[in-house]
């Protein structure tokens, strides 16, 4: 038996439904279910194939996924080709056998795209549909780094970009980096990443604290990151649980042992590293650029074997007590 539903509005009236009104949500036509998941996720419209076949049809349409690409789509992937003059017959950067919208953003998760004359890097975040970026070294600023004696453009190590920037011998390491915000998602927590690599016969970096800042129109933070040549200081936090296991036990010392770790690098899986230089917020509108700086001065001490691809750019998930931390430090 069917039995009337009744809620109340804020002033108090009666606001009653009747069950035979009711209208099934897999029972709305395709059209409109697919409208309905174009304004949420791309984790959620991917999540709701499993549904129903009306919904795996709809979560695969074109008026979903359209939504979850960026509007100005085109014109960054019109800064992946290169000028008419060097390339007569252009092909699609994307490949000519993607026509779906969800083919587009799932390559576009996988594969980077290379823009800006192949100086950046771009793609989508897979669950968010957030732009992320790498700068490459080329648009890097990097002192002494068009000195042959000091650094040297490579591209024997594999890699996203044509060449990367392999360290032969400095003992003043300077690296500037710098994005307009309004190419980043907007209303968007992002973190900054070196990635880089060793090359056998490294020195000089070993239990070095490496000074790195990040700065935007919504304030900046400044922090101390170890590029750990031979993996020291990863070994201990790993076994840090098993060695001290009392400690682990309590939050605010998991807290501070996390915070620890974030200044040693980790493996992508890809033979590169990365190592997190912080976290920025962009808002909404976008305005003004983000200024990341890393650099070693105060030991004085000759360094050699260090390999960066780039800075990458990558939408973060924060909580909102690292959020609120985030903009006490900010608005001091």
């Amino acid at each position: 038996m069917r039995r009337r539903i009744e809620t109340r509005t804020s002033d108090g009236a009666s606001n009653a439904i009747d069950p035979k009104e009711m209208v099934e949500l897999d029972a709305l036509p395709e059209v409109c279910i697919a409208h309905i998941l174009s304004f949420t996720t791309p984790r959620d419209a991917a999540r709701s194939s499993a549904v129903s076949r009306t919904f795996r049809s709809a979560s695969d349409s074109d008026a979903v996924w359209h939504k979850f690409l960026p509007p100005d789509l085109d014109l960054i992937i019109s800064t992946s080709l290169p000028p008419p003059q060097l390339q007569p017959q252009p092909q699609p950067p994307l490949g000519p056998s993607l026509t779906r919208k969800k083919d587009v953003f799932l390559s576009l998760c996988s594969a980077p795209l290379l823009i800006d004359e192949g100086h950046k890097s771009f793609a989508l975040e897979k669950w968010s549909g957030k732009k992320c970026y790498m700068i490459g070294t080329r648009d890097l600023s990097i002192v002494w780094g068009d000195t042959p004696c000091y650094w040297r453009r490579s591209s024997v190590h594999v890699s996203r970009f044509p060449e990367v920037a392999e360290l032969l011998k400095v003992c003043w390491l300077e690296v500037h980096a710098k994005m307009e915000m309004r190419l980043l998602s907007a209303n968007t927590y992002y973190a900054a990443y070196l990635i880089f690599k060793f090359v056998h016969g490294n020195y000089g970096f070993e239990n070095q604290a490496v000074e790195v800042s990040i700065f935007s129109g919504s304030g900046g933070e400044r922090r101390n990151i170890y590029l750990d040549p031979d993996g020291s200081f990863r070994q201990q936090f790993q076994s840090a649980p098993e060695r001290y296991p009392h400690i682990f036990r309590d939050a605010s010392a998991v807290r501070e042992i996390q915070a620890r770790e974030k200044q040693i690098p980790r493996d992508r899986g890809d033979g590169w590293k990365e190592v997190d230089l912080g976290e920025f917020f962009v808002n909404d509108p976008p305005s003004g650029e983000v200024q990341i700086k890393l650099m070693e001065v105060k030991g004085g001490n000759w360094k050699c074997g260090l390999v960066i691809q780039g800075v990458e750019l990558r939408p973060t998930q924060m909580t909102s007590r690292e959020r609120s931390r985030q903009r006490i430090v900010q608005q001091r």
